[in-house]
């Protein structure tokens, strides 16, 4: 197996500070993402909840674990589901009076055909990514994120 990743670089509007904020406030990242009971805490374990999916092995369930935790700078946590397992990281940089996130989604084996749809169909997902986040970010008054 030669584990794939799905990359993206994105540049925001916004400063590190608030970027951060969408990215490890559970409510903030309900909205860019899915319905979580996340905490910004190193090993704190938590899950993400959608719609099952049968032919996938996915009973809706992500079980994830938070492994890398340096603010305002890096987010990575474990995602395992279905056939998957996999890990997700963020890392902020500041970059003029916005911030530059590199996001990486590793760990998918394309040789399994369900990895490879999984891997299909969320490297499609996150495309949107940077989208999504600058508008939960402007929705947001500056003191919450």
């Amino acid at each position: 197996m030669t584990p794939q990743a799905i990359r993206y670089e994105f540049h925001l509007r916004h400063a590190p500070e608030r970027v951060w904020k969408a990215l490890t406030t559970r409510e903030a990242m309900a909205k860019w993402l899915m319905p979580n009971d996340f905490e910004p805490r190193l090993g704190h374990r938590f899950t993400f909840r959608r719609e099952p999916i049968p032919q996938l092995d996915f009973d809706g369930i992500a079980h994830c674990e938070v492994i890398a935790l340096e603010r305002p700078r890096l987010l990575a946590f474990t995602f395992r589901g279905g056939v998957l397992d996999t890990r997700v990281s963020f890392r902020l940089e500041p970059e003029g009076d916005g911030t530059h996130l590199f996001f990486e989604h590793s760990g998918f084996d394309v040789n399994d055909p369900r990895q490879k749809f999984s891997f299909d169909a969320m490297g499609k997902g996150w495309s949107s990514l940077g989208e999504k986040l600058d508008e939960v970010v402007t929705a947001s008054p500056a003191a919450n994120c």
